[in-house]
Order: structure tokens, then sequence, then C-alpha cells
């Protein structure tokens, strides 16, 4: 039942593109199960008997006895499902999973790519126990620290820019002046998240969430031994996460010691009582 579906739903794309394009005029097939549709002075292409009315009843098609023409709602209905069959072929090559992901501040289901991402790859690691070995906390933080870099505008262009440039910018691209306020603010974003990191597990957590680089790439740039990469990358992730979500401060107590301490003598000295009481 699927399969008949799916075929007559291209039957019916077929169809809307023919009129679409031009093919207004319908004629008997002679077989008593099919129409010919095509333009004057051409043969036609066969097409199911019931199919321009069903057009019809969808509102894609206006039938006037013999001549069909299109709605505006068949343009739309054929980029839909142009669009959702590039998807379906698109997605044979991907590994596309359904998940909550932070979208400017709020979170919304998103399609994700696991394939696209050694990030999202190592979503779906986990320890000896059975433990994840990224943390809901880290994973969010490193999709932040994402976020913020693309939207900051801060990958290398590797294609020429053909928009034309305005006189008075500051030379060369990728220039501040260029920036709108979100990517000034995004690069501002992304510069305290490095800092906040620290020099020593900055550069893995650039290299991995950022320019999307895979675990092994980073362990033969840097040297560095077979699965550390993931190591340093976790051990990053969670100053990040702290970054952003720092943990609440608990009040200090004043204890003996402290700068600017001072005792109260008055009320350490206890007064003796007076004679004859």
């Amino acid at each position: 039942m699927r399969e008949d579906g799916a075929a007559r739903q291209r039957q019916m794309v077929r169809l809307v593109r023919l009129v679409a394009g031009g093919a207004t005029l319908i004629r008997d097939g002679g077989d008593g199960a099919t129409v010919l549709v095509g333009r004057a002075g051409e043969a036609g292409r066969p097409v199911a008997r019931a199919l321009p009315d069903a057009a019809c009843a969808l509102g894609l098609l206006v039938r006037s006895g013999d001549t069909l023409r299109a709605t505006p709602q068949a343009r739309a209905f054929l980029r839909r499902a142009l669009l959702s069959a590039e998807t379906q072929f698109q997605d044979q090559h991907r590994d596309i999973e359904q998940q909550n992901r932070p979208v400017e501040g709020l979170r919304q289901s998103v399609r994700v790519n696991l394939a696209e991402s050694p990030l999202a790859a190592m979503a779906r690691l986990k320890e000896k126990s059975g433990v994840l070995f990224l943390d809901a906390v880290a994973l969010d933080a490193g999709l932040r620290l994402h976020a913020d870099f693309t939207r900051g505008q801060l990958q290398p262009q590797l294609t020429m820019r053909y928009e034309p440039r305005l006189a008075g910018k500051s030379k060369g691209a990728g220039g501040v002046a260029d920036l709108c306020d979100s990517a000034v603010a995004a690069r501002g974003r992304v510069r305290a998240a490095v800092e906040a990191i620290g020099p020593e597990l900055s550069g893995v957590a650039l290299d991995i969430c950022c320019f999307e680089k895979g675990l092994e790439t980073v362990e033969r740039e840097r040297q560095w031994p077979v699965r550390s990469a993931k190591l340093m990358l976790r051990a990053a992730l969670m100053a990040l996460a702290r970054h952003y979500a720092p943990p609440p401060t608990r009040a200090r107590r004043t204890a003996w010691g402290d700068d600017g301490f001072r005792p109260d003598r008055t009320a350490a000295v206890t007064r003796r009582p007076a004679a004859g009481r």
C-alpha cells in the first residue's frame, strides 16, 4: 500500500509539472484507463484517467472542458515534492537523528546529521560502565561554542567573494566594520570562552568543535598519543560548561587569621561580679 501511494504521488507530480510547463490539452487515451496530456499538436503523455480529477480536487489544477490550468498552489506543491525527493536521496549518506538543541537561546527539535560533526559522533561514545563519555552539559557547551563560532563568521573562507564592496570599509574580508552587531557579540563570546578554557585546552576545543577536525587528525597534528584527544576534549568541555553555567557560590565565613579580621575585645572580656553580691 505504501508503494502504491508513492507511485501515485510520483504520477501526480508528473502531471502537475506537465500542466505547469504548458501542457494544457487533455484527450482520451483510447484504452478507457488513461488520458493524454500535452500541448496542441503533440501526441501527449498518458496519465491515469482519474488523476486529473484528483489534482483538481486537491486544488492543484483547474479543468475547463478539455483544458487544464495550474493553480498558484501547484508551484508550492512541486517545490515540496522535489525538496522531499532531494532530502531522501541525501539522507542515504547521512546518520539523521531528531534531537533537542539550543537554537537562539531556546531548545528546539531539530534534525541532526551525526556523521557530519566529530562532536556529534562523540555524543554516542560510552565508557565501559555504559555511561556516556560526554554528558549533556558538556555536549551542549561544545555545540554552543560552535554556534557562536559560526555566527561570528570565524570560519576560514575558501571561496571567492563576489558581492560588491563599498568604499570606506576596512580592507580585507572579514573586517570588523563588515560585521553586524550579532556577529561582533558572537566573536566576543568565543573570545571569552577560549580564555575560560585556558591555553592548554582551548586548542583542542576549537579544532574539534569549531573546525570539525577528527580525533585522529588532532592527535596526528599535535603528535599526541592515541585516544588522548577525546580525554583532552572532555576536560576542555567541562571547563567550558562551568564558564557558561558557573556553579553557585557559597557565602564565605570569616575565620581567624583572615586579613582585616579584628576580634571584639569587649565581647571577650568577662566582668567579675561585684564584691558582696
